[in-house]
């Protein structure tokens, strides 16, 4: 049941049209839309692998992405789908349960861990991951997770997740996308508005770190116009044309908002866990 929840949260995410991401509508950045679908094939069964441990089922979630598409299509969104799965695994009547066993998880994360981790995130490589002064990943992890994610926290913020209770995701994301999805009846376009809206709300990690606080800051306020439009739409699907125009101005700067797409995709992994069928 779970692991289906997973699969469909992965496709889910790359079904919608998210500009400077790929998805079903455009390919980008040497990636294609075929590469993520394999990905989520390859990342899921170790996502969902019960009596593992979280650097276990990161590691090897990664691992088997990279021996199936050769390049990184996933990290972040594996490194925030593993806590919540494993927190899905126990009691999740409510979304009040699933965040309190999302914190449980990370407090319980061991030196192991911490390692395996490390060892993730340096064989996927991510765009702009460069070198750190303390706790780089490029090295056995000689701290705890939470120490390394606190020390991330201000320039990733998927790092922030782990040390804020996934709070981003459960009065964020969640709720703008349970707004749109209320309001438009489709998850798929929802998706693109808490996209961006991420991106219109925070600098984007993933461009902060490749080129720096200026362009994440101008590519924050574009969205910003972006969504406010977006949003005025009775039909989103009306927006198609601008949203395609945003995307291939984002893709000819090479500049790709994947950590908004990582946040997006973690609310919608919350939504499918915690909506009434």
């Amino acid at each position: 049941m779970i692991e289906n929840i997973v699969k469909n949260s992965f496709l889910g995410e790359i079904n919608a049209l998210k500009p400077g991401n790929v998805s079903i509508y455009a390919d980008g950045h040497d990636m294609t839309m075929a590469d993520f679908v394999k990905s989520a094939d390859a990342a899921t069964p170790y996502i969902c692998q019960r009596g593992a441990t979280l650097g276990e089922r990161v590691f090897t979630a990664v691992k088997a992405t990279i021996d199936a598409v050769s390049c990184n299509t996933n990290l972040g969104m594996i490194l925030l789908y593993v806590p919540l799965v494993m927190a899905a695994e126990g009691e999740r009547s409510n979304i009040s349960m699933l965040q309190n066993n999302t914190d449980k998880v990370l407090q319980s994360v061991s030196m192991k861990d911490a390692q395996a981790v490390f060892a993730a995130i340096a064989l996927a490589n991510p765009g702009g991951l460069g070198k750190a002064e303390q706790y780089d990943v490029n090295f056995p992890a000689e701290c705890s997770l939470h120490q390394a994610m606190q020390l991330a926290r201000h320039y990733d913020n998927v790092a922030l997740q782990y040390v804020t209770r996934f709070d981003m995701i459960f009065t964020k994301g969640l709720c703008w996308l349970e707004g749109f999805v209320k309001r438009w009846n489709s998850v798929e376009w929802a998706l693109v508005a808490i996209y961006l809206q991420f991106m219109a709300s925070y600098l984007d990690s993933h461009i902060y770190r490749k080129y720096g606080t200026e362009t994440a800051d101008i590519i924050k306020q574009q969205s910003r116009v972006i969504f406010d439009q977006f949003i005025k739409c009775d039909e989103p699907i009306l927006f198609k044309k601008n949203l395609l125009q945003f995307d291939k101005q984002l893709k000819d700067k090479k500049i790709n908002p994947g950590t908004s797409a990582d946040l997006a995709a973690a609310s919608l992994l919350v939504y499918n866990l915690t909506i009434k069928k």
